[in-house]
């Protein structure tokens, strides 16, 4: 084809292209105007509500304005600023118009060299779904979250977890109050509990796929609470909270109890601060004591029959919490470096069962007790941005066991489980998030477990601040 050829074509394309644009009528650019205009009216309003939102928000905190602009060059407290804060939220700006809703969707591929159906942590009593998942390709939790300010006095919250077995449960629902002022937050439904460091974040945020050996031992893997939870921040330099929970105690190691009153107690007091432009810290103590009544599960005895025994009487645990993190100038965007570790001890006094359903005739109740402990530290180092490597280790000590009468049926645990884990990720965005870690765990005496695993997380719509 010539030349002359396509530029024919090319002149009657242009020649033709203003007739289409005017072949649309009146009444159709009319609509289109109309929809340009409430569009604009829209986004008007709800950028007049978020100017009102933000001016009354730099009113609340002027008075601390001056005091900042004299502190030395610093970012500010870390343990206060990651914080989202709810009570400040009021029913203006976005959440005037809609609730915040988002959702996490997970997935892994797991190799396991043992049989994750036979997953048990040698010496403890089993406190739960604590397995490391199955093999191959499987869904991971979802979770589905809505959230807002109902008025100018509660903001609600609620996260819904969606199982890869397709059930559903509520993992958390609560309400808090924000006009009491003074520092204190009171919160009321079902939360996950402020002991510790890790327990009050999702598993989503984790540094690592699974919890530390210790929250499965002793939690259960995260404790949750049915209740009321008070939290006062301390109007000090450094940053200090103090926090109480009542609640119904069913969670691990407490159980259903099946009477009025309250099942379980926990306090805790939180304590950190900035050390120059580049370190912060946070450290803390909490206490968590419930009661369990029939806690029933299988136990080896000495004759190597799954024994079913059952426990009644008082658990209490501690747990100290320590975290430390750097970046450079207070500049986390590049490198930073997060060093973290909680230690637990646990002391339980009762009555144990052995043979509790009579299947071998051996059945016999007797005093029990034991002292438990465990720990785990972990370093999480950003060597560039959206790339990290991390690694912990796990340890549990079983401590001693006093069976009373029933250690003629029953062994003192000796073997100590333990667990070591690397882990690299990549984040290319606040709302994705891809993962492959390595653990070689000894949870049972003379097995080795070779764990691999790959994660993805993916976020959708607004998803709040998490804590330091």
């Amino acid at each position: 084809m010539s030349n002359s050829f396509w530029a024919s074509g090319a002149l009657a394309l242009a020649l033709l292209t203003p007739t289409v644009a005017v072949a649309a009528s009146d009444a159709e650019l009319a609509d289109i105007r109309d929809q340009i205009r409430q569009l604009k009216e829209n986004y008007e309003a709800r950028i007049q509500a978020l100017e009102q939102r933000l001016k009354d928000a730099e009113t609340r905190t002027a008075p601390l304005a001056g005091a900042a602009a004299s502190a030395p060059t610093a970012p500010p407290p870390a343990p206060v600023t990651a914080t989202p804060s709810p009570a400040a939220a009021t029913a203006t700006g976005i959440a005037a118009f809609n609730p915040a809703i988002s959702a996490v969707l997970q997935g892994t591929y797991g190799n396991f060299s043992q049989d994750p159906n036979k997953y048990a942590l040698s010496g403890f009593a089993p406190s739960g779904d604590i397995a490391p998942g199955k093999r191959g390709f499987s869904l991971g939790e979802s979770e589905l979250a809505i959230s807002a300010s109902v008025d100018d006095k509660f903001y609600g919250n609620l996260i819904v977890s969606l199982t890869p077995e397709n059930t559903l449960s509520v993992e958390e629902a609560y309400g808090l109050y924000t006009g009491a002022g003074n520092g204190l937050a009171p919160k009321f439904g079902r939360f996950f509990s402020g002991l510790g460091y890790l327990n009050d974040q999702h598993q989503h945020v984790w540094d690592f796929v699974d919890a530390p050996l210790a929250y499965q031992a002793f939690l259960g893997g995260q404790y949750d609470v049915d209740g009321v939870q008070l939290k006062w921040l301390a109007p000090t330099d450094q940053f200090l909270e103090f926090g109480g929970e009542l609640g119904s105690g069913e969670g691990f190691p407490g159980t259903s109890q099946n009477k009025n009153g309250i099942g379980s107690g926990i306090a805790y007091v939180h304590t950190g601060g900035d050390i120059g432009a580049s370190n912060s810290w946070r450290a803390g103590l909490s206490y968590l004591q419930t009661r369990a009544r029939n806690r029933d599960y299988a136990q080896a005895d000495i004759h190597g029959n799954d024994a079913q025994v059952g426990f009644s009487g008082s658990s209490k645990l501690m747990v100290a919490d320590f975290v430390w993190k750097y970046a450079p100038n207070g500049n986390a965007q590049d490198t930073n470096f997060k060093l973290q570790a909680e230690y637990f001890w646990r002391r339980e006094s009762g009555d144990f069962t052995y043979d509790r359903d009579g299947a071998l005739g051996l059945t016999n109740t007797s005093n029990y007790g034991a002292r438990q402990s465990g720990f785990y530290v972990q370093g999480v180092y950003q060597f560039m941005p959206t790339w990290r490597v991390c690694a912990r280790y796990d340890y549990l000590i079983p401590g001693t066991v006093d069976y009373g009468s029933n250690a003629a049926y029953l062994v003192n645990p000796s073997f100590r489980p333990q667990r070591s884990t690397v882990m690299l990720d990549w984040t290319p965005s606040e709302f994705s998030r891809f993962r492959l870690q390595f653990a070689q765990a000894r949870l049972r005496e003379g097995i080795t477990d070779n764990e691999f695993f790959l994660q993805y997380i993916l976020t959708l719509g607004a998803h709040g601040a998490h804590k330091y």
